[in-house]
């Protein structure tokens, strides 16, 4: 494992574009904390969103996970690149020649795939636990380590989404076409959900849609937004009420798994049978 994941940090080490990518990504997690900063008055209505409890334990596990989310895209171009500078740079036919077996070369992508999600889960975890520790206004310890599941979450729904990229990157082979192509499949998902529930109903269309790939990332972490105290007291004042579920679900949990384990397996099955 530690050869094969040693072959790709060197790899990744001499692509500019990838360490530029790669800073990036972890800049923009750590610019959640300029969140704390906003705070402006209209008239006597002061705005203060740290004020509004959205780093208060354990809600920040939740708020933290569901925006960093959000910037995945920056990994993700980094292992579509991965994968078509493989076959641009001629580095793939390499491996193989110099006795890397093919199941070994997907393999290291997964170990890969797997590093950058869990560097990503333990810096939020980081920044989500000093954001809270300056912010929170409930510093008990019971109260700060619940709600982690959120953490887990989004460590499985990083490596689904990547490995889904990954074997996109083989499908394809160009990083572009490969991003353009999971757009596309955004929006047949989107598509496709119309349908169901323009055929059927809300809920039968969710029930099916859950078991598509993108669908069933998202589902992981819920919008933690009408969960906040703030909002459902304003809602409340309208008459309003949001009971929704924001619990993360085995069954959502062992989709996404589902999902990861069928991508690494079409893309050494693809590996495997296409002439290099």
């Amino acid at each position: 494992m530690y050869r094969l994941l040693n072959i790709e940090l060197h790899k990744l080490k001499h692509s500019r574009s990838s360490k530029i990518l790669i800073i990036t990504y972890f800049v923009l997690l750590t610019s959640i904390a300029l969140v704390a900063a906003i705070k402006f008055d209209i008239g006597p209505i002061q705005f203060h969103l740290a004020e509004m409890g959205i780093f208060n334990f354990p809600y920040v596990w939740h708020f933290n996970s569901y925006i960093s989310a959000l910037f995945k895209l920056f990994l993700a171009i980094v292992i579509v690149s991965m994968m078509s500078n493989e076959y641009s740079n001629k580095t793939l036919k390499q491996n193989l020649i110099d006795g890397l077996s093919k199941k070994e070369f997907i393999l290291s992508k997964f170990y890969t795939v797997v590093l950058l999600s869990l560097a990503s889960t333990i810096f939020l975890f980081i920044v989500s636990l000093i954001l809270g520790l300056i912010f929170s206004s409930y510093t008990e310890l019971s109260i700060i380590f619940s709600d982690l599941e959120y953490l887990i979450a989004f460590f499985i729904k990083l490596v689904g989404f990547f490995s889904f990229c990954l074997f996109l990157g083989i499908l394809v082979k160009r990083s572009a076409f490969a991003l353009g192509f999971l757009f596309v499949w955004q929006f047949v998902e989107g598509i496709i959900f119309g349908v169901l529930r323009w055929n059927t109903n809300p809920d039968i269309a969710s029930t099916i849609m859950q078991f598509f790939p993108l669908n069933a990332m998202s589902n992981l972490i819920k919008e933690p937004f009408t969960r906040l105290s703030a909002v459902q007291s304003v809602a409340n004042q309208i008459g309003e009420k949001f009971n929704f579920d924001y619990a993360i679900h085995w069954y959502e949990i062992a989709i996404v798994v589902g999902w990861t384990a069928l991508f690494i397996f079409l893309s050494y099955l693809l590996l495997k049978k296409r002439d290099l």
